[in-house]
């Protein structure tokens, strides 16, 4: 059965309400920190840590006022302290501070939580990819390149390709998140004109940050371009897996499909018999999506002057959708290779449906070996093979009885360029290199 996507964590992280949570938690360190180093009374930092509230539909209905949306939660956070007699207080609340340096470095722990909640999910993906490369290890299949069969392969090699692709998927990622794990309190065109450098440190260690070394009145955001980048890069790696089931799963290859729940799923609502891969199709389509933010992202880094907001609106939809979309992606990537069906007859009998002809190559290099020049072995070898695709010919059969590669190979030396075992002897030595044992 195609399973739900239920990750309610990757919603809540970039919902309204998490928003503002993660605004009033910058504000109150900045708070606690102020007051640690004496700039603002104890007193008032211990009120606005135990009264400052939020009210995500009180922010709304002030900003459609005002039209600012950090003055709008910073007027609901004064008016919860007047409700708790503690107005006077209020006036340390955003202290130093500008618009800017409460969403940039709130947002870095909203992506903070997000990059680990994603990396969570490409370890499993990572260890989903490592079981099934094993269990095909030496399930035998033919390599296709330009569509067209080439030469035996196994389907294990196949999903290991994917596997060492995630590990760097995963290092990508891990190395971006890093990157936007800055924070920047330094003002509104960054010269720390109204806070102490040691202050924004204290700040941004106070909320699991490091401190931005210079910023202007935004974080660069070559950072968040990078960031956008890796997650789409982990997407693309999730429409390579799918789009491979969807080629594997045509009717006439049927090599493998994705999961179909027998009795209960419906293909078609004219056509009984279809088992399409809807879940692959919807991965392969969704990827675009958040390769599409890509641009967008790019195109937010350069700003006028110290900063102005063209981002801003931006990255209101190419963060959290992109974040949202990798996730679910992952998921049902996981989904779709954990439960794969794979049919290792229909591999074996698709390779042998052209009676050898994938062997020419090492037909070609034998004959070389064996002391005829290769542009001779090559039309030799190129011309039984033509022929064979045209009339659906045993190419090895031809092989076998023609006169001019029995004066250079023997018919065990000919027997031995059809082996499957001496194209496929070095699989163990492969996944030693890929998965280190």
């Amino acid at each position: 059965m195609i399973q739900r996507y239920t990750r309610p964590e990757m919603g809540r992280i970039w919902s309204d309400e998490n928003k503002y949570a993660q605004w009033l938690a910058v504000e109150l360190a900045n708070c606690d920190v102020q007051a640690e180093r004496g700039h603002i009374p104890v007193e008032s930092a211990k009120f606005l840590r135990e009264y400052a509230a939020i009210s995500v539909d009180r922010i709304l209905e002030i900003e459609a006022e005002i039209r600012h949306d950090v003055i709008a939660f910073t007027t609901c956070v004064a008016e919860s302290m007047a409700s708790a007699g503690h107005s006077d207080a209020s006036r340390w609340f955003h202290y130093g501070l500008t618009s800017n340096d409460v969403v940039d470095t709130a947002q870095a722990l909203q992506l903070k939580e997000s990059a680990e909640l994603i990396l969570k999910r490409v370890d499993i993906l990572i260890e989903v990819l490592k079981t099934r490369a094993h269990e095909f290890k030496h399930a035998i299949a033919i390599g296709r390149t330009h569509g067209v069969h080439a030469e035996p392969i196994t389907f294990g090699l196949k999903i290991a390709n994917w596997y060492d692709e995630a590990l760097r998927a995963k290092r990508r990622l891990k190395e971006a998140a890093e990157d936007l794990r800055y924070g920047k309190l330094s003002g509104a065109v960054g010269t720390l004109a109204h806070m102490e450098p040691a202050t924004e440190a204290a700040i941004c260690e106070k909320l699991g940050l490091k401190v931005a070394p210079i910023a202007s009145q935004v974080i660069a955001r070559d950072r968040h371009a990078a960031f956008v980048s890796a997650l789409a890069l982990i997407c693309a790696l999730c429409e390579k897996c799918a789009l491979e089931v969807r080629h594997l799963q045509r009717t006439e290859v049927r090599e493998a499909e994705e999961p179909f729940a027998e009795g209960a799923q419906k293909g078609s609502s004219a056509m009984p018999h279809k088992r399409n891969p809807i879940v692959s199709e919807q991965i392969c389509g969704l990827a675009r999506v958040v390769r599409s933010n890509v641009q967008a992202a790019f195109e937010d880094i350069a700003l006028w002057h110290e900063r102005d907001i063209s981002h801003s609106s931006v990255e209101r939809v190419i963060l959290p959708d992109s974040c949202i979309l990798t996730d679910y992606l992952l998921a049902k990537t996981i989904w779709l290779i954990g439960g794969m069906r794979v049919y290792p007859e229909r591999m074996k009998r698709n390779l042998e449906s052209t009676k050898g002809l994938v062997f020419s190559g090492q037909v070609l290099l034998d004959l070389a070996a064996a002391g005829m020049l290769r542009e001779q072995a090559y039309k030799i070898v190129q011309s039984e093979a033509m022929r064979a695709w045209h009339e659906e010919g045993d190419f090895r059969a031809v092989i076998e009885h023609h006169p001019e590669i029995r004066k250079h190979l023997s018919p065990e030396q000919i027997s031995h360029c059809f082996s499957v075992e001496r194209q496929l002897r070095s699989v163990d030595a492969i996944f030693d290199r890929v998965f280190g044992e």
